[in-house]
């Protein structure tokens, strides 16, 4: 069983660290990974233009149907949305637009990953 979750996380953390290499492709400017508070995290914040942008990864399996949406359910965006309200705190960053974001990564070929990127997936007034 627990080789079962570490080899969880370490999918995970490639997925992350593929999801980072391709957002900063498309222009966004990374400036924090994994943001931990008490009842939230929030695995990437970036820049992207004067729009700060919380991204959620989620890594599909290449046999899963699974929508990546669906996978964000309320309570998860609701624990999103609070840590984000605790990021903005404590980096004064109340003025900023921001917006949420979902980012799907799945196996492609060659070892590679092949990402879906959804941008303003949900709102924090859901």
């Amino acid at each position: 069983m627990a080789e079962a979750r570490e080899g969880r996380r370490k999918q995970g953390d490639e997925a992350e660290e593929a999801a980072a290499r391709y957002l900063s492709a498309k222009g966004l400017r990374i400036v924090q990974r994994n943001f931990y508070c008490r009842g939230g995290e929030i695995d990437i914040v970036a820049w992207d233009g004067d729009t700060l942008v919380f991204i959620e990864v989620r890594y599909r399996g290449s046999g899963s149907l699974e929508n990546p949406m669906e996978s964000v359910t309320a309570r998860k965006q609701q624990r999103l949305i609070h840590a984000a309200a605790n990021y903005l705190q404590r980096q004064r960053h109340w003025q900023a637009p921001c917006r949420f974001d979902v980012i799907a990564i799945t196996p492609g070929r060659f070892r590679r990953y092949r990402a879906q990127w959804i941008k303003n997936a949900f709102d924090a007034s859901t």
